[in-house]
């Protein structure tokens, strides 16, 4: 399944490569002079390395919405440059300061993941250059005043708050988590805790890049816990349920969308068999309009985490694009004032960035096999 992914990966990239430089002319402006339309947007993430899996549909629905775009408005070009972080903050600074630093850049899709997001996003604002994020969910990134970062899904706190209705309505007795430190596990586990209360039975903390997770386990089969939550990505997820199972915890064990990639099951050699993620992104048979079909056709695989939330990510700058914007300053002001049905929700931001609440969904989905099926739409309450 992983080489579908890069297969994908590929594919798309060869529509990139296809699609025209900014600036063609519309010779249908008043008075017979010719008016700009189209422009340069920059995409960033982890495109490559151990969580790529959960961040390359995004890439692939973004690409996708550009092709559609090109090759329906021939006078009104656009180009979507990538910039693969392989997650790391430290990776992504430089990438925002060349790219605020160039003026050709008027939009950015962006960051994926909470940590990388956190460290850019002042950059971007110092620029006047809008932020639009597909999947970095953790709750703080809309409450430090930043005027330039916009969200297409729900933060940890709504997911978080879910998560803890489902356990409650599942009857979970004592929840022992686990979290990686990161930006985005240690945020989401905290509001999760927040959310249960007395059922949280106890919590451990894990190392980047751990493999050996026998003092965890050690916690967990201490707590007597029937549920095990880990907040964090399928690299250190995998071998942790793993070497779980192989202990002899039988507790379930859930995980948010971090988790939400083909190599967590195929990690896991059958641990993550029955293991429940969740996430703020819709299953691929929900998706408005042809997009599933659109997708399925390009890359050969159904739309992963985050397809339809790519895809609507870059579709609000072609609408500034076809709308005449040409300045960092009138897309920012275009964003924000955003208001139109997307594939993966309705799309209307609030003050502070987030995608409006009331649209907002979670699902739950079940590993079977190597599969993550739809399971069920969380209640948020």
């Amino acid at each position: 399944m992983r080489r579908k992914y890069v297969r994908a990966l590929s594919t798309a990239a060869l529509a990139t490569v296809m699609v025209a430089a900014a600036g063609c002319q519309d010779s249908g402006s008043e008075g017979g002079e010719a008016a700009e339309c189209g422009g340069k947007i920059a995409i960033f993430g982890a495109f490559s390395g151990d969580n790529a899996g959960l961040v390359l549909p995004s890439l692939n629905g973004a690409e996708l919405a550009v092709k559609q775009h090109n090759e329906a408005n021939a006078d009104c070009q656009v180009t979507l440059q990538r910039f693969d972080t392989q997650g790391d903050p430290a990776v992504a600074t430089p990438f925002a300061n060349q790219i605020a630093g160039d003026q050709s850049f008027l939009g950015v899709i962006g960051g994926h993941f909470s940590g990388e997001t956190d460290a850019t996003m002042p950059i971007y604002e110092a620029a006047g250059l809008a932020m639009i994020s597909p999947s970095a969910t953790r709750l703080d990134l809309t409450s430090k005043g930043n005027k330039s970062f916009f969200r297409v899904v729900g933060h940890d706190g709504t997911q978080a708050a879910a998560v803890a209705t489902y356990m409650k309505a599942q009857n979970a007795q004592r929840v022992f988590a686990v979290d990686d430190g990161s930006a985005y596990g240690a945020g989401i586990t905290a509001e999760l805790g927040t959310a249960l209360g007395p059922l949280m039975a106890g919590t451990d903390k894990i190392q980047e890049r751990q493999a050996q997770f026998d003092a965890t386990i050690s916690k967990i089969k201490a707590a007597n816990a029937d549920y095990v939550f880990y907040g964090g990505y399928v690299r250190e997820a995998a071998p942790l349920v793993r070497q779980m199972r192989s202990a002899g915890v039988t507790a379930k064990f859930v995980g948010p969308d971090g988790l939400y990639d083909p190599a967590f099951a195929e990690g896991a050699a059958g641990g993550a068999e029955g293991a429940i993620i969740t996430c703020p992104c819709i299953p691929a048979d929900k998706a408005g309009g042809s997009f599933t079909e659109d997708y399925q056709a390009e890359y050969g695989i159904a739309p992963g985490s985050y397809g339809g939330e790519g895809f609507d990510g870059a579709q609000i700058y072609l609408d500034a694009f076809k709308d005449g914007k040409q300045t960092r300053a009138d897309i920012l002001a275009f964003v924000k004032a955003y208001d139109k049905q997307g594939v993966s929700k309705y799309i209307k931001f609030a003050e502070n960035g987030d995608v409006d609440p009331s649209r907002v969904v979670i699902w739950a989905y079940e590993i079977k096999g190597t599969a993550i099926t739809p399971l069920q739409e969380l209640k948020l309450n």
